[in-house]
């Protein structure tokens, strides 16, 4: 089955050049998120931090389940199809704006019905959580549009701009000794609204521009984006739906406590998010043997260096709790290191469920999605009222780890692909060790002027 070639040369420089940046960006986002974190965790302590996490998830959970999957229908799209990308922008931002305000019409309804959802929450917080959905939602589908051209750049600039406002808008606020809970939140909506500013302006002046929007091609956005929306969704709800839980059944102070292990955990998972970012425009143009041959080969280096870290992550986790964070967050050591056990799975769930996606095939990534999200949803429900922190990370670490054997097995399948692919082998570790010394000999070579 072969694949469109439509500009596949376009902006691209190297897969490895683009995963570098990628991973860049997504290293100094979580730089400077932890550095936010601290400041917003030591000034307003465990409770403050979880009612700003709380806020967050709110509205970022919500703008995740509305984007119906018109996210991987723009990526899609936008590769195989040049003339529609005009029309592609200007529904982007026509969907958006529809579909944040019906997922704060939904919610609004939740906690209006079952007050006990929004936790500790006071109510103009919650009103404010709600008006905030379009910003991340609008974000999410401009930033695939850019990256489908290979504009890298550009949407990494654009998130790392969220993190940075927040780290310098909170620090100054601190300063000044008026950060609350409401100021913090601001700050992040500020970020997203000057993210989504920068990209919108690019897609205007530098790509395709907004055209006249289209009904039809939004009933087909909406089409293919429902069969891949339980996919992404459910990636993204493994993530953050714990911290929902954790914040309406235990506490604050407790959602302030796992939040911090989930900030940490989360750096494990930059490399396959940057690997998986910058290897879906080519798996888009290309057929189902290379799609399947790039992303084993792509998946058992990621498998290799995330496995690596995760090791020393649960070794360090006292030191990554509490010697930074304070003695106050020593309930955090067990919530992480068993979050780490599962980062395998997510690997797995984000590189080959990606892939089928890319291919065409949404529905497949969306049923090994599912079973990690169902495992997750029923072991949160019968862990978290008990077990606290603690029972959301066992949660999630089984889903991820559920999911990742249900998509291995879908990929294979649907791609025709040897499995035993995926096993890294001792030829990988060298071929890893010799990536590194030549990134050595550069960097020497870029300090010093000498190889």
């Amino acid at each position: 089955m072969k694949r469109p070639n439509t500009d596949m040369a376009a902006g691209r420089r190297s897969l490895g050049a683009d995963a570098m940046l990628m991973y860049g960006s997504q290293v100094s986002n979580g730089l400077l998120g932890l550095c936010n974190v601290l400041v917003v965790s030591w000034v307003l302590g465990p409770a403050g931090r979880g009612d700003v996490v709380f806020l967050v998830t709110i509205s970022q959970l919500t703008a995740q389940f509305c984007t119906c999957g018109v996210d991987q229908a723009i990526s899609n799209f936008t590769g195989r199809n040049a003339a529609a990308r005009p029309a592609l922008a200007s529904n982007a931002l026509v969907l958006a704006l529809a579909l944040g305000a019906f997922g704060a019409l939904v919610v609004g309804l939740l906690f209006a019905l079952f007050p006990g959802v929004g936790g500790e929450l006071p109510t103009h917080l919650r009103v404010l959580a709600l008006l905030a959905i379009p910003l991340p939602l609008l974000y999410i589908f401009l930033s695939w549009m850019v990256q489908a051209e290979y504009r890298f750049n550009v949407s990494s600039l654009a998130y790392v701009l969220i993190a940075l406002n927040n780290v310098v808008v909170n620090g100054a606020f601190a300063l000044l000794g008026i950060l609350s809970v409401e100021t913090a939140f601001a700050a992040w909506m500020l970020g997203y609204g000057i993210s989504t500013g920068l990209l919108g302006g690019y897609v205007a002046t530098r790509l395709a521009g907004f055209g006249r929007p289209s009904v039809a091609l939004a009933r087909e956005m909406l089409a293919f984006g429902l069969k891949a929306f339980a996919g992404r969704t459910f990636m993204f709800a493994n993530y953050k739906m714990g911290h929902w839980f954790v914040g309406a059944q235990a506490g604050s102070r407790e959602l302030g406590l796992y939040s911090v292990a989930v900030t940490w955990m989360e750096t494990l998972y930059y490399l396959p998010q940057a690997l998986s970012a910058a290897l879906r425009p080519d798996l888009v143009r290309d057929e189902h043997a290379g799609a399947a041959r790039r992303t084993a080969i792509v998946f058992r280096m990621a498998a290799i260096m995330t496995g690596a870290a995760a090791l020393v992550m649960i070794v360090a986790a006292p030191v990554l709790c509490v010697t930074i964070f304070g003695a106050d967050f020593a309930g955090a050591v067990d919530d992480l290191r068993i979050l780490v056990l599962g980062t395998v799975g997510v690997v797995t769930l984000r590189l080959l469920g990606s892939a089928l996606t890319a291919q065409g095939r949404p529905l497949r990534e969306s049923a090994g999605m599912s079973v990690a999200v169902v495992t997750m949803l029923a072991l949160n429900v019968l862990l978290v009222p008990s077990l606290g922190g603690v029972g959301a990370a066992l949660a999630s670490t089984i889903g991820f780890t559920a999911g990742g054997v249900a998509i291995t097995v879908l990929f294979a399948r649907t791609l025709s692909a040897d499995a035993r692919e995926l096993v890294p082998r001792p030829a990988d570790v060298r071929v890893l060790a010799t990536a590194l010394r030549r990134a050595q000999r550069g960097l020497r070579h870029l300090v010093y002027g000498r190889a």
